[in-house]
Formats: structure tokens, C-alpha cells, sequence
């Protein structure tokens, strides 16, 4: 009786938590572009991050800043990499999908600077699937506080 009731929970949880092929091969995509974002951003290659973000992209950083649209958002980055030099490093630790075309990235975000020191922080993206390809549509910067 105990293995009929066991199996009874297991099936319907193993059916709704399996990752479908279509996600898998989105995640790499989508793991890829932010890839390409992170060596757009250190080579402040704007062609390239012209085609990786959406028209209407916009973005929250650390400082409580937002930049709206393609070009604000480009200008602001190519800012911030200037006035903040070091190497940035994008780690992608989770994945969820909204729906097949929605899809929500959460990063490891760290900066490390010249001398060493490094900034941890968070990022997160809004991803959105147009046309077989995925671009960046949001942005979040969190710097989380320290804990007491």
C-alpha cells in the first residue's frame, strides 16, 4: 500500500518537473547571449550589443539608476565600464521559463577590479524569443547588503 501511495506523488511530480528539449536548447542559447553580453560590455563592441538587446531594452543598475531604450542603455553601459575599469565576470546560476518565449536569467555578477578587489552582485534578465533568436529585453543590478 505504501509504494502504491508513493507512486501515486511521485508520477505527477516527475511529469511537471521535467525540462523539456526545446528548454534545454534554449538555456544554452540563452547562456550563450549572456556570454556574448558580458564580452560585449568589456569590449564595448555596441554593434554587437545592438543586436543581442531590444529596442525598447531597459535597464536597473546598483546605483538606483534606469536607463531606457536601446541607445540610453548602450551610452550608460559604455559609461559605466569607463568610470568602473576591471573585468566583469556573468555566471549563470538559474534559468526559468515564463512561457516558451519568456524567460528569466538569474546571475552571479562580479567585478573585479584592477588591484583585485572584487564586487559580488546579482543580475538578472529578462529575455524574450522573437524569430528563433533570444534578445536581452531588461536588466537588474543588485548589490545585496551585507548580512548582520
Amino acid at each position: 500500500m505504501r509504494t502504491l501511495i508513493l507512486f501515486l506523488f511521485l508520477i505527477p511530480s516527475l511529469a511537471f518537473t521535467q525540462v523539456s528539449d526545446d528548454q534545454k536548447e534554449s538555456a544554452q542559447k540563452i547562456t550563450q547571449l549572456i556570454s556574448h553580453y558580458s564580452e560585449a560590455r568589456e569590449a564595448q563592441d555596441t554593434v554587437l550589443l545592438k543586436r543581442i538587446l531590444t529596442e525598447d531594452i531597459d535597464q536597473l543598475v546598483s546605483s538606483g539608476e534606469w536607463r531606457n531604450g536601446l541607445e540610453e542603455s548602450i551610452k550608460g553601459m559604455q559609461n559605466s565600464t569607463q568610470s568602473n575599469p576591471g573585468s566583469r565576470r556573468l555566471k549563470v546560476e538559474k534559468i526559468k521559463f515564463l512561457s516558451e518565449e519568456i524567460a528569466l536569467a538569474d546571475c552571479r555578477y562580479i567585478i573585479t577590479s584592477p588591484d583585485g578587489t572584487e564586487r559580488n552582485m546579482w543580475s538578472s534578465f529578462v529575455l524574450i524569443e522573437k524569430a528563433g533568436k533570444w534578445k536581452i529585453a531588461a536588466i537588474r543590478n543588485m548589490n545585496p547588503a551585507s548580512s548582520r
